[in-house]
């Protein structure tokens, strides 16, 4: 997902999909270790949306 399509949302559906976004993150590390994960690609491209969602809280925070 790219900044410009976030950067319009509302404090709390940013706040909400952080939340969620840190869940499949969870889910992603156990698998992981467990071995189940075929794509480690994945956990990269969730850590970099969770920055993306923090950096549009902030914006819209000011």
């Amino acid at each position: 997902m790219k900044f410009a399509d976030i950067k319009d949302l509302k404090y709390a559906e940013l706040h909400k999909q952080v939340a969620e976004l840190k869940d499949q993150l969870f889910e992603l590390k156990m698998k992981h270790s467990l071995g189940q994960l075929s794509n480690t690609d994945q956990i990269r491209r969730i850590r970099r949306n969770i920055a993306r969602y923090r950096t549009a809280m902030t914006a819209n925070k000011a």
